[in-house]
């Protein structure tokens, strides 16, 4: 059997223009070009920009995918492999999804959080091109010895420190208290101290470009008011107590 270009492009997902580019590259060349012009793509054709596509989810750019498809010649056992990652990322994820369940229904009904049922199928590592891209390979280095070097207990009260603290700085919030009073800046200190272990020198910068952090990138837990109340208290401990 064979595939017109458009029928691949629509079954893919993907454009007849992303395959073109494909194969001006030389990942996946057409397996005949028709009298008229129109490219065709046989069973062969469609196994390897399967291929590609697993490993375009996997993060993999262009060139990386081109020289992974040309150490591994047998499609079968290539596939074997990526069904084996795709596997264990559907059990990462179903232990996301049964952690956020947990996660809402324990807040609804005023249970107390856990720290190793919040955070349970996530991975800190997953954030390394980030942090390096944000702070220097050298700030990741050291904050993932540091994250490898505790205990399962260790963690485990690392984790819940973080959500003891955040919930401290949304109940000082809902009760009225300013970014600058003692009771939010001992949050702040709380947060600080929090954060230098990883961190090392966490210096006015840093900690007061965190606080933005918090109010631009969802990710980090933190929404609307919340997000914008905490950037502030961490600015006005920066003034106050840290250096640049």
């Amino acid at each position: 059997m064979e595939w017109s270009i458009q029928d691949i492009a629509r079954s893919a997902g993907t454009t007849s223009r992303t395959l073109r580019h494909y194969d001006a590259v030389g990942l996946l060349e057409p397996s005949r070009i028709g009298s008229n012009g129109y490219r065709y793509y046989d069973e062969q054709a469609l196994v390897r920009l399967q291929r590609i596509l697993l490993l375009r989810e996997l993060g993999l750019g262009l060139p990386a995918i081109a020289e992974v498809l040309a150490g591994q010649r047998d499609s079968a056992a290539a596939l074997e492999t990526h069904l084996e990652l795709l596997e264990d990322e559907q059990r990462r994820i179903g232990r996301q999804i049964e952690s956020v369940r947990t996660t809402l229904r324990k807040l609804k009904g005023g249970e107390r959080l856990m720290a190793e049922e919040v955070f349970d199928g996530f991975d800190h590592t997953k954030y390394e091109k980030e942090v390096t891209e944000r702070w220097g390979a050298d700030a990741y280095r050291r904050g993932n010895e540091w994250w490898n070097s505790m205990s399962a207990a260790e963690k485990k009260a690392h984790q819940q420190e973080q959500l003891d603290i955040a919930a401290a700085f949304g109940a000082a919030r809902a009760s009225g208290s300013a970014p600058g009073s003692a009771e939010v800046q001992a949050i702040t200190r709380r947060l600080h101290e929090w954060l230098r272990p990883a961190v090392s020198s966490v210096s006015a910068g840093y900690f007061a470009g965190l606080g933005q952090l918090y109010v631009d990138d969802p990710r980090y837990g933190l929404e609307g008011a919340t997000a914008e109340f905490v950037r502030d208290a961490m600015k006005i401990y920066s003034e106050r107590n840290l250096t640049a």
